[in-house]
């Protein structure tokens, strides 16, 4: 059985968000709100069932999803694409990759202990 991750999980350390950011193109102002928030991620999940929120007094996100299951997800207050995303498990790691009009993305969850991982990623293609 995978890993566990109902509850609420609340944000201690924020690493390099600002060079994420910029990756993605996300401008300016936003990148300097985003930066500042903590950020604390809510977790209900039934078996490969999950439904997400992640919660800040600047705007929240809700994702629900099942894994390995690809659905069309709408960033919308993130970065603002429309993207097929699909959450599969890499042992006890929930693992995301999103592919549309800015493929190779997605992100990492992991629990250590009392705490939660994250790592989002931007994949690069090299030739």
């Amino acid at each position: 059985m995978p890993a566990d991750y109902n509850g609420t999980w609340e944000m201690v350390l924020n690493e390099n968000f600002e060079g994420y950011m910029i990756a993605l193109g996300i401008d300016f102002a936003t990148r300097k709100i985003a930066n500042h928030l903590k950020q604390t991620k809510e977790f209900i999940q039934d078996g490969d069932n999950f439904k997400t929120k992640t919660l800040s007094t600047f705007r929240n996100y809700e994702l629900n999803y099942t894994i390995g299951v690809e659905f069309e997800e709408h960033t919308k207050g993130l970065d603002n694409r429309v993207v097929k995303t699909t959450v599969t498990w890499d042992g006890d790691k929930l693992v995301c990759v999103q592919k549309g009009e800015k493929n190779n993305r997605g992100w990492k969850h992991w629990i250590e202990g009392d705490k939660l991982h994250l790592v989002r990623t931007k994949y690069v293609d090299f030739v």
